[in-house]
This record gives structure tokens, C-alpha cells and sequence, in this order.
């Protein structure tokens, strides 16, 4: 198991303390930092796997990468977000699915409850939620999806492709971008005994303007890329522009609309310039906010 994580080291913590406790655990957990002070192991409780460090620059892409290219004992890896929360058998019937489909490249599983669309839960709600949870089929259907779900997403190791690390910070639509690469060589699936809960924990994450910026910028980098289809990547594009326009007006608390609009206007007119690229983020995260509207 890999967690991609920096600037959240207690949320990482508490979900390994998490994990630690469950009658299933992963063989190991390889943690991915961008600086020291992402991972505390000194304050984890006994666990029943090791732990392994690896570190390089921010990014969710490059730090995911970093796992990859990491020798790897086992034969599957499963990457999940430092907040989301995995039940109890995930880790066998991830064993399982691998085993029984050896066309399956890649896999996700069912999402009980995503917080990333509302304030986010706690991780005490999320285990609420587990608890909660019915029993799944000893031996459920899968389905063959065009993406798996970035939160929790499984591949085999030493893979033929990696993330694409033109996809800076955040990585917006990293999950689809592999997915459409990895899908020359197998099946992406769905599996529904692969169940957790996605805290969305609002800590950390990219500001609403590079978000922004990334929801425009990525997935024109992709469709250039001819690996994605059109038709979704631009459904998605055009889905956030006009979420974000429309509740602007009045935005959720927990999210930062205004900045998505203007980063999604800001992608819009440097594609009409001709300079509309994801790297185009890192330029806009140093430029001040005084000045980021004349940003040209």
C-alpha cells in the first residue's frame, strides 16, 4: 500500500493508526513525503506492518511515481489518498481480484461516502459510516469502468506507464490520464468488495485559483496527449465551469469558488493565446494575489 501525502501529517497519521487496527492489514505501507515534517511515525501506536519512506518534490503525480520506480517485493500496489479510509477485507479481495483476472491492470473500489463534495467528514464519521456498511457478496461482479477513482486506486507493480508528471501539484485527472494509458494492456475495473469512505478532508489541498486552473489546463494536455477520449474529458471541463460560475455567487463555505472561476478564466484565455499548459500553475502559485487578475 502507497499514501501519497505532504502538509497533513496528523490526517495521515490517524488513518495508519487506522489501518494499523484492522484484522486485515496490507503487507506494508510505503508513505511518499515532500518535506520531513509529512510523516510522524514516531507518534503511531505498534503496527503490524513496516513502514517505508521515500521523498522528492511536491506532487502528487511525481510522488506517486516515486513509489513506482521503488523495487517492489509484492505484486500489486495499492495506492490510496491520506484520507481515505479502507474497511476491514479490503486488502484480501484486492488479493483476490488480482488473482482471479489476470487481465485486470488496474482497480478501484465502491466509495460509500465522498466528502470531497460537501465540508468533509472526520475520521470518526468515516468509521461510523464503515460500521454501517452492508456486508458485500463473497463473490461480487465487477465492472469494467474508463477510469478508476484516484482515492483508491490499485495497479500491478512495476507498470509500463507511470503518472504523467507534466501534471503538476494537485494532478487533476491524473487517475483518468493512466487509466487511458494502462488500458492498452488490460482491463480497468470496478470492485464492488473493495469498499471505503473518502474523508475529503479540506487540509492542504491545492487554492481554489490553481484548482482552477488545472480543471482547464490538465485535460486539454490530455486530449493532446490522444490517450483520453474527448466526449468525458470535456463533459468534465465543461461540468466545473459552469458549477463554478453558477455558485459563485453564493460558494460553499468549504469551497473556494471564486478563485476556481477566475483559475478556470484565467486556462480559458491562455488557451486562446496559446500558452495554456498544467505547468502554467507553478507560474501562478508565486504570482501575488494583488496582481494574479493581470497575469499575462
Amino acid at each position: 500500500m502507497a499514501i501519497a501525502t505532504t502538509g497533513r501529517c496528523t490526517i495521515v497519521g490517524r488513518t495508519i493508526a487506522i489501518l494499523a487496527a484492522q484484522k486485515d492489514p496490507p503487507d506494508r505501507v510505503i508513505l511518499s513525503i515532500a518535506q520531513p515534517g509529512d510523516a510522524d511515525l514516531a507518534g503511531l501506536p505498534p503496527l503490524p506492518f513496516p513502514i517505508k519512506i521515500v521523498s522528492g518534490p511536491k506532487g502528487s503525480c511525481v510522488q506517486r511515481n516515486a513509489v513506482l520506480r521503488a523495487p517492489q517485493p509484492g505484486g500489486i500496489i495499492l495506492f490510496l489518498d491520506d484520507d481515505f479510509l479502507i474497511a476491514d477485507g479490503y486488502i484480501s479481495a484486492l488479493r483476490r481480484l488480482f488473482t482471479r483476472h489476470a487481465d485486470v491492470v488496474m482497480a478501484t473500489g465502491l466509495v460509500l461516502a465522498d466528502g470531497i463534495h460537501g465540508p468533509g467528514y472526520t475520521h470518526e464519521q468515516g468509521l461510523a459510516i464503515l460500521a454501517q456498511a452492508p456486508q458485500t457478496a463473497p463473490d461480487p461482479q465487477i465492472q469494467e469502468v474508463y477510469s478508476v477513482y484516484g482515492c483508491n486506486m490499485a495497479i500491478r507493480a512495476a507498470p509500463p506507464e507511470l503518472f504523467d508528471e507534466a501534471l503538476p501539484l494537485y494532478g487533476w485527472l491524473e487517475d483518468m490520464d493512466l487509466s487511458q494509458r494502462m488500458a492498452r494492456y488490460g482491463r480497468i475495473v470496478r470492485d464492488d468488495s473493495l469498499v471505503g469512505v473518502h474523508l475529503g478532508t479540506k487540509q492542504g489541498r491545492s487554492a481554489g485559483l490553481l484548482l482552477g486552473y488545472s480543471q482547464i489546463a490538465n485535460p486539454v494536455h490530455m486530449i493532446r496527449k490522444g490517450f483520453v477520449s474527448r466526449a468525458p474529458v470535456l463533459k468534465i471541463m465543461i461540468k466545473n465551469i459552469l458549477s463554478n460560475l453558477a455558485r459563485s455567487l453564493r460558494p460553499e463555505p468549504w469551497i473556494d469558488r471564486r478563485g476556481r472561476l477566475r483559475g478556470n478564466v484565467t486556462a480559458l484565455r491562455d488557451l486562446l493565446r496559446g500558452r495554456c499548459t498544467p505547468n502554467r500553475v507553478l507560474e501562478l502559485r508565486t504570482t501575488p494575489a494583488s496582481v494574479r487578475g493581470n497575469v499575462s
